[in-house]
């Protein structure tokens, strides 16, 4: 029988540690989430592989140390409340709500959606909400958030801006003129203002409106 615990542990001391990840709530909570729960069963035994792994719908699970670094950039707080746009599996909501008040999770494929809420109910889950739909609209109704994560390319959508707390974070790969993904951590400053700092090349489906 795999020892997914094992794996696990090796997991954040040889992808996260290694790599600068040192936020000891982000740590605790990679070590923590059974990522192999999140996977269609012919994929688990790549779980804890350093690299994305398919989930259906052509859509990727993202490599474990994206997750991570992603959710360190949020900085997200025990009290905050967190959007995850591309919800996918749900794993990296399941990280989040291990250190937020409450995560919302959109996913536009409903097949994924729908999969991700039976994972996290089975997991004992009770701080994520999930809705299907187009993510580049944000969550209105629940909005202001205190971070936003986006696991999809393009432009940062006008209404998540929008949808941020002052002080608030958002964390999305930008799509690029030339074709490159950079990873874009933005602070909103005021209201007119957000500060925009980079962190390095990524690879992610692209964002789809509608």
């Amino acid at each position: 029988m795999t020892d997914y615990r094992a794996l696990r542990e090796e997991m954040v001391e040889t992808q996260l540690v290694a790599r600068g990840i040192s936020d000891k709530r982000v740590l605790a909570a990679m070590a923590e989430v059974p990522r192999e729960r999140f996977m269609p069963a012919e994929y688990r035994a790549e779980a804890y592989k350093d690299g994305p792994v398919p989930i259906g719908d052509g859509q990727t699970i993202s490599q474990p140390y994206i997750v991570a670094l992603m959710v360190e950039l949020a900085a997200i707080e025990p009290d905050d409340r967190v959007l995850d746009v591309g919800l996918g599996s749900g794993y990296a909501a399941a990280v989040c709500a291990r250190i937020a008040s409450h995560v919302y999770g959109i996913e536009r494929h409903e097949t994924l959606a729908h999969r991700a809420r039976k994972t996290l109910d089975t997991l004992g889950y009770t701080n994520i909400s999930i809705r299907t739909g187009d993510g580049t609209l944000g969550w209105p109704e629940e909005s202001p958030f205190d971070a936003i994560l986006v696991a999809a390319a393009g432009p940062v959508p006008p209404a998540l801006q929008a949808q941020l707390v002052t002080g608030g974070r958002l964390v999305m790969p930008v799509a690029t003129e030339d074709g490159r993904q950079v990873l874009t951590r933005l602070v909103r400053v005021n209201e007119d203002r957000w500060e925009a700092s980079e962190a390095g090349g990524v690879s992610f489906v692209p964002l789809i409106q509608g």
